[in-house]
């Protein structure tokens, strides 16, 4: 019997550094095929499923506008390496038969669709996965605060983040092993207590708005089917 998802809608994130793997740049083809494939079983349960990518893999515009480089140039750099994550994830889509849109939030129509808020949800109302890229086309916000407005703007039931750790810790796990890991917190929470989950515009999108944020591990096979199926042992869900 197979397992009935909670959601009708997500919207994933993924961040740039999560698709290295063991890499010390660029994609991880078997990461990407992974992750590839666990969105295909979720959306085998009639979930549809959004994603929006990171470019840390490739470029971090902030950390080179410390080093002197122009903050809107390097940010601007930092959505075209969007742009490349998210045709490597409709690449990875497509090979396993899953229909891929890839849209991106500034215009280069040689190679993906623009940003249409009702050409996406239909995309979704169709079975297609949609690939959010280009954060949001504007310089200094990131692309948690891109998710955090795709996942709004489309009406997702959550909001969910992909990261390298099972949730949110009181402290840095990797440094803290005794760190308490939540498992449900308000997003008040989160700002009061400065956790190292989103940005805080990010956080207060999501807050001012209603959209349930769950942090999960990734790397954790089969966790995202879990997540959508209402599996509470997994990962940290924040709401108001």
């Amino acid at each position: 019997m197979n397992p009935a998802p909670v959601y009708r809608r997500i919207l994933l994130k993924l961040s740039g550094e999560a698709l290295m793997g063991d890499l010390d740049y660029g994609i991880s083809p078997q990461v990407m095929q992974r992750i590839a494939g666990e969105i295909k079983d979720v959306m085998a349960l009639n979930v549809q499923v959004a994603v929006v990518v990171g470019g840390g893999n490739i470029f971090r515009g902030e950390g080179l506008a410390r080093a002197g480089m122009d903050r809107v140039t390097g940010d601007q750099m930092g959505m075209l390496a969007t742009v490349i994550n998210a045709l490597a994830m409709q690449d990875a889509l497509e090979h396993i038969d899953v229909p891929t849109r890839v849209q991106s939030a500034v215009r280069i129509n040689q190679v993906c669709e623009d940003f249409i808020r009702r050409r996406a949800i239909r995309h979704l109302e169709k079975a297609r996965a949609v690939v959010f890229a280009a954060g949001t086309g504007n310089p200094f916000f990131t692309t948690d605060s891109a998710a955090a407005l795709r996942a709004i703007e489309i009406d997702a039931d959550v909001m969910l983040k992909a990261t390298k750790v099972d949730g949110i810790y009181a402290a840095d796990p990797k440094q803290h092993r005794d760190a308490l890991r939540y498992a449900e917190l308000t997003y008040d929470d989160v700002l009061d207590r400065r956790l190292a989950v989103m940005d805080q515009t990010a956080i207060v999108l999501c807050r001012d708005h209603g959209m349930p944020l769950l942090v999960y591990d990734m790397e954790c096979s089969g966790a995202l089917l879990r997540v959508v199926c209402g599996d509470r042992a997994v990962g940290t869900l924040v709401h108001r």
